[in-house]
């Protein structure tokens, strides 16, 4: 029988088509991914810790980096990344998961606590952050994209990898769920302001140098910054926007509502 172990299951890569290899790029002289798990681990809620990465050969980096850094990992399916976070939470018996993404190196782990405490309540039986493919069809406030964090039971992973049908199903982890509300349970959080103008996910080289920026200015005084105080410092140098603003409304989220 699992148990109630909260289990931050982080995927990465190496294969991507814009920026090939980002999650060990560089941020102030550390990986991507490293920053991430750091960033993770903060949180008050979370149990554990795992990279989900593949069996190609390409991601072998990827368990190197792991292994340095004595941080729990699996390798699974490459392209069903559905069954790689199954077979994750199974071996590291997960009652409940945590899905994070590699391109997030700044996911708030006070807005992560804020959305496991909700799914804590019992009231439902699949909680995210309002932001990225989830509500690409929704008017609603919205959280930047890249603070993206969904929090489920591994109940209801297994329910979606066992009927999961469609190979989009089975590349994106949790549209089996989101897009049935009348099955699932579902709850966005959503913010107070709409920041839906601001990217902080890294797709291509431009919001690879908006995140460099953004960690030059505010790392060094407080490694754990947040959301607000990201907005504190954009609204301080406003230029800074201008590095990744054509990527905004570029991210193809819709055709997952058509």
């Amino acid at each position: 029988m699992l148990d109630k172990t909260v289990v931050a299951i982080i995927q990465a890569r190496m294969g991507s088509t814009r920026l090939p290899g980002k999650s060990m790029k560089k941020i102030l002289g550390k990986p991507m991914l490293w920053h991430i798990v750091q960033r993770v681990k903060k949180t008050k809620h979370i149990d554990k810790v795992v990279v989900a990465t593949s069996t190609s050969s390409k991601d072998d980096k990827i368990v190197k980096f792991c292994k340095q850094n004595k941080i729990d990992y699996f390798r699974g399916s490459e392209n069903n990344v559905l069954s790689r976070f199954y077979e994750t939470a199974t071996k590291f018996n997960a009652g409940v998961i945590v899905r994070i993404t590699a391109d997030c190196p700044l996911i708030d782990p006070a807005i992560i606590d804020q959305t496991i405490k909700k799914y804590l309540t019992g009231k439902y039986d699949y909680v995210s952050v309002a932001t990225g493919a989830g509500v690409a069809n929704k008017n609603v406030k919205r959280y930047p994209d890249g603070l993206d964090c969904e929090v489920f039971s591994y109940k209801i992973l297994e329910s979606a990898y066992f009927n999961a049908k469609s190979n989009d199903e089975k590349e994106h982890v949790t549209l089996h769920i989101w897009k049935r509300p009348k099955k699932f349970n579902l709850l966005s959080i959503k913010p107070s302001e709409d920041y839906s103008k601001l990217r902080f996910t890294v797709d291509h080289p431009s919001d690879l140098k908006f995140v460099r920026e953004i960690y030059k200015y505010l790392y060094f005084k407080k490694p754990n910054f947040g959301l607000f105080d990201i907005i504190a410092l954009l609204k301080k140098y406003p230029k800074l926007l201008l590095i990744n603003q054509a990527n905004i409304g570029k991210e193809g989220y819709e055709k997952f509502w058509k």
